[in-house]
């Protein structure tokens, strides 16, 4: 295994991988959103473990449902009311001719899942629209071919935060690249409460507080109620079905698992989708062999996604606004 060009690769890495940002940071703005843009008949799965999540037509990629493939996946600020973007995504792939064939034309699949960054920037109502996600579909269709993914305060990350509002979170990319000529990427947007490094201490039973006794943000027993959410997009250009997809989400989340602490919370939303091209055969001669080829991706999957996740962190800048100071990530976790 090894990663792919830049410090430890990009979703991009994986052929036909396309990404787009849109994002405002002005004007009582903090907030944005991400388009990963798969090449046609991508098949995809989704698990969301989060306790708080916000999504969009993600029980389409249920492996028991009518559609296969997706033709692109959202990720977003403005919690639910993010999701809209969604709805310019997908009239933009309608105009490409990118959806579910039916009688009269296509519909596109365009499942999305959102981030909790409302008035970060000190203007609750301040959240990304419709035409935020038409562009984005734009500007990730523009893109050629293994293309750099910005990192950081972009997209859906620009409002994205850790440790409970304390430090900068943001959009984070990794690859890696098998032996058997897989490569497995991903982007993560970290918008945690819980943070990389953080021990839980011993508490008593329903005793949340003392999550970290070395950072008292986390330990104020009247600090609001922290909303939170980690969304990942898992590429692989291997030929997997819906259901291995699905597995291979649920894989991943061990990544997100690594790399935050907590996580999975009932104030986090998060959310792993799994995208496969199918460029690239597995070694399915054997039932054996069936089974070493779909662990090695899935394990694979765990590592790249805690890489992202480690990326956007450390990728992440400092921001001040109306609604507080955000400061960076102390050291590279990369």
């Amino acid at each position: 295994m090894s990663s792919g060009a830049g410090p430890q690769g990009k979703i991009t890495d994986v052929p036909g991988m396309r990404v787009g940002h849109q994002q405002k940071s002005d004007g009582g703005w903090l907030s944005g959103m991400t388009v990963v843009l798969p090449p046609a008949g991508t098949v995809g799965s989704v698990d969301v473990r989060g306790g708080g999540p916000g999504t969009h037509e993600t029980d389409a990629l249920d492996p028991t449902t009518l559609v296969r493939t997706v033709d692109a996946v959202v990720l977003t600020g403005g919690s639910a009311y993010g999701l809209v973007t969604a709805h310019g995504v997908q009239r933009w792939c309608e105009q490409q001719g990118r959806g579910f064939a039916v009688a009269g034309g296509v519909v596109p699949i365009v499942p999305a899942a959102a981030i909790f960054d409302l008035g970060r920037g000190g203007d609750f109502s301040a959240r990304p629209y419709e035409a935020m996600g038409y562009a984005a579909a734009a500007a990730a269709g523009a893109q050629t071919e293994g293309h750099d993914v910005e990192r950081g305060n972009v997209g859906a990350g620009t409002g994205a935060v850790i440790g409970r509002g304390k430090y900068k979170g943001g959009v984070g990319t990794a690859s890696v690249f098998l032996e058997n000529g897989v490569v497995v990427g991903a982007l993560a947007v970290v918008n945690a409460l819980g943070q990389p490094g953080v021990e839980p201490v011993e508490t008593k039973a329903g005793d949340f507080d003392g999550l970290n006794q070395r950072d008292d943000k986390l330990n104020q027993r009247d600090a609001p109620p922290a909303l939170n959410t980690t969304l990942v997009v898992v590429a692989t250009n291997a030929v997997l079905d819906v259901a291995e997809c699905k597995r291979t989400a649920s894989a991943a989340h061990a990544g997100l698992a690594r790399a935050l602490n907590p996580s999975h919370t009932l104030a986090d939303g998060d959310t792993v989708f799994c995208l496969a091209t199918g460029g690239q055969e597995l070694d399915r001669s054997t039932e054996a062999a069936r089974q070493i080829s779909l662990i090695t991706l899935q394990s694979a999957a765990a590592d790249v996604v805690r890489l992202a996740i480690l990326d956007g962190i450390s990728s992440a800048q400092a921001v001040t606004t109306p609604a507080g100071e955000f400061g960076a990530y102390p050291g590279d976790l990369r």
